[in-house]
C-alpha cells in the first residue's frame, strides 16, 4: 500500500534522554506536544552517529495503533535531514508565521 503523502507534514524533532533511553520528541513551538512519542528510524537515536540533542526534520503523521495512545510516525526509510540551530529556528519561525 502506498503512503498517503497528504497525511504527512514536516516536523522538527530532537533526540533527548527520557527514562534512561535516547528518544525522539517534537521540538517545542509546533502543533505537536513535546510529550508525544515519535516512531522513526533507530539511526536517529544512535549517539555514535548523532550526539544527544541533535535536531532533525522529519516527514511525519499523527497516528494511533488501534485506538491506543497517539504518536508521530515517520517512515524509517526516509533520508535523515539534520537541522542546525539556525535552520531549526527558521523552521519554527515559518511555522508560527503560517498559523492564524
Amino acid at each position: 500500500m502506498a503512503r498517503d503523502i497528504y497525511a504527512y507534514r514536516p516536523v522538527a524533532v530532537e533526540s533527548v534522554l527520557r527514562d534512561g533511553r535516547v528518544q525522539i520528541r517534537p521540538v517545542p513551538g509546533q502543533a505537536f506536544s513535546p510529550e508525544l512519542l515519535v516512531q522513526c528510524s533507530r539511526r536517529l537515536c544512535d549517539t555514535s552517529i548523532h550526539p544527544l540533542g541533535t535536531r532533525f526534520l522529519l516527514s511525519a503523521k499523527l497516528t494511533d495503533r488501534l485506538g491506543g495512545t497517539p504518536y508521530l510516525y515517520a517512515w524509517h526509510g526516509d533520508a535523515e535531514q539534520v537541522l542546525s540551530a539556525a535552520e531549526a529556528k527558521r523552521f519554527l519561525a515559518e511555522f508560527k508565521r503560517g498559523r492564524i
